[in-house]
């Protein structure tokens, strides 16, 4: 239990930072006294709790969103006025930026539970894919609001958001790393990458959830412990959301740059130490 509620304390305060929740979790498994991987339905579910606290912090501009899109969409209403036009449409850039997980995170299944969970990868992806975003972070403009979103640069975020099934590239640094490098400035990418994560990340949790109930015995930890980490990674993750908006407005993704490569290096070393492996 005390296992399940300290992974679901690094959930909390590592989904939302682009540093990769999945590769902390993974990471932080080998040093336990269980030494072991916590799996990827442990993460998937806990995940569950960070999205809530999502739609928590984010309700009301989510709420405008969903209601807006079922009237123009559903009720047929037509007579919007130009803001809730705007929130039908960006519904509809969510959507169609989910896309791509869905379609690849069911080809891929079987390796993001096995192969992709790999340390090796997990160390190269964590130093490669921060230099992107430092890379993004550096170029990128700060000329475009998340109402600007087009339909092909949905598309880009989508497919950036698919990397994220290999555990240390990060969902919300490969978002911000494409919506940076399509001159989005930090907080437009920042909050999209947090909208586009809800129907990928609930959708992939649920699934998780439903399957290690038919099949508790393939886990590592119980649904008692999983589900109690998620409430822990939920009240945990609010907290993160809100310091996070604040960062951005200020300073640059540098620190988290740093922090992913010297966390990747490190684990490098380890393994080629057999300190782990």
């Amino acid at each position: 239990m005390l296992e399940a509620l300290f992974l679901g304390l690094v959930q909390g305060l590592t989904e939302f930072l682009p540093i990769s929740s999945s590769a902390h979790l993974r990471i932080i498994g080998e040093f336990l006294p269980s030494a072991k991987d916590p799996g990827a339905a442990f993460t998937a579910i806990t995940q569950i709790g960070t999205e809530l606290a999502v739609l928590l912090f984010f309700r009301v501009e989510i709420y405008l969103i969903v209601k807006n899109w079922f009237r123009f969409n559903i009720l047929r209403v037509r007579d919007l006025s130009v803001e809730e036009r705007s929130d039908n449409r960006l519904g509809w850039m969510i959507i169609i930026g989910s896309i791509p997980i869905f379609i690849l995170g069911f080809l891929f299944q079987d390796s993001i539970k096995t192969t992709f969970r790999s340390l090796t990868l997990i160390a190269l992806t964590l130093i490669l894919f921060g230099l992107l975003l430092g890379f993004a972070d550096y170029l990128g403009d700060n000329a475009k609001g998340i109402r600007d979103l087009k339909i092909g640069e949905t598309f880009i975020f989508g497919f950036a958001q698919s990397m994220a099934l290999i555990p240390g590239v990060s969902r919300s640094g490969m978002t911000i790393a494409s919506g940076r490098l399509m001159g989005f400035n930090r907080s437009a990418a920042t909050k999209f990458s947090f909208f586009l994560a809800i129907p990928a990340v609930l959708g992939s949790g649920l699934y998780q959830l439903y399957q290690t109930l038919n099949d508790p015995s393939t886990e590592v930890f119980t649904m008692t412990q999983t589900l109690i980490a998620t409430v822990v990674a939920f009240v945990v993750g609010y907290a993160v959301i809100a310091w996070l908006m604040k960062f951005i407005s200020k300073a640059s993704y540098l620190p988290f740059v740093i922090y992913r490569s010297v966390i990747g290096i490190a684990l490098l070393v380890a393994i080629g130490t057999n300190l782990i492996g």
